[in-house]
């Protein structure tokens, strides 16, 4: 398992100093059958901050 999840949307409510994920767990989606690249997958994992 990762010891650090990194992310750069700080409008996430997740986000913390030193672009940081601070969500207990992550869930990762792809958008199609099978993802081949990162452009093809999404965090279901954001939740704004607002």
């Amino acid at each position: 398992m990762a010891k650090d999840v990194l992310c750069e949307v700080n409008s996430c409510k997740y986000w913390a100093t030193g672009n940081k994920c601070n969500a207990s767990s992550i869930y990762v989606v792809s958008h199609g059958t099978q993802a081949r690249n990162s452009s093809e997958t999404d965090c279901k994992t954001f939740e704004s901050k607002i």
